[in-house]
């Protein structure tokens, strides 16, 4: 956790925050965030893989400090029963309070609330780097070899729990199949060269399964 912090540091030290107190603090909130005991699939594995993405590509972006901001508080607020694109409001809302603490000018903290927003639903504008850039690297899970993108799948089940066996089934096809109508999964020319393709395998064959198993109840 020591080396993840770092990084938060890095971010906000170099997006333009200046109260180092408030930085370690809201560092210290967000990442007990991210361990809440109901998550399953996004915790800490979750955001380090996120910015890893981030890192990777970081040259596509314009501001990818502003990225790895909005990547930590993505998912800050997670409530497996919250209805609509609520959870990413929550989020947006939450890292906006926390990063007004550090000090960021508010133009970077509104980015940093608006990249967030481009996560609920990933649908974003090619002409959009920043949001490009942190949904490629929500998604790139997606693109996983198969036996990861089962445990990624069977971790999202988990944290469903609540919801009866019929009615999971019936809203994962309906995202699933939300996400394959997009025209795209990915939209930086490296990562959808080589991602898409095993993208759209993984998620096919995770709807096909599910709608096979309401066939045969």
């Amino acid at each position: 956790m020591v080396e993840l912090i770092e990084r938060w540091r890095r971010a906000t030290r170099g997006a333009g925050a200046t109260d180092p107190a408030a930085i370690e603090a809201t560092g210290a909130e967000l990442l007990q965030r991210w361990r809440e005991p109901h998550r399953h699939y996004h915790t800490v594995s979750h955001l380090t893989a996120v910015l890893d993405v981030v890192d990777r590509y970081a040259s596509e972006g314009s501001r990818p400090d502003l990225v790895r901001l909005a990547a930590w508080g993505h998912d800050a607020v997670y409530d497996p029963r919250a209805a609509g694109d609520r959870n990413e409001r929550d989020s947006a809302d939450l890292a906006g309070v926390l990063l007004a603490r550090t000090g960021l000018p508010e133009p970077e903290v509104a980015e940093v609330r608006r990249l967030i927003m481009r996560t609920a639903g990933h649908q974003v504008d090619p002409a959009d780097p920043d949001g490009v850039l942190l949904c490629d690297a929500d998604l790139a899970v997606l693109a996983a070899p198969a036996p990861e993108y089962d445990r990624y799948a069977a971790a999202i089940r988990r944290e469903y729990a609540h919801v009866p066996r019929e009615a999971y089934r019936i809203g994962r096809a309906q995202l699933l199949g939300n996400l394959l109508a997009l025209p795209t999964l990915f939209r930086l020319p490296a990562p959808a060269a080589r991602w898409e393709p095993q993208a759209r395998a993984n998620l096919t064959r995770e709807l096909t399964a599910l709608r096979e198993r309401v066939r045969l109840a």
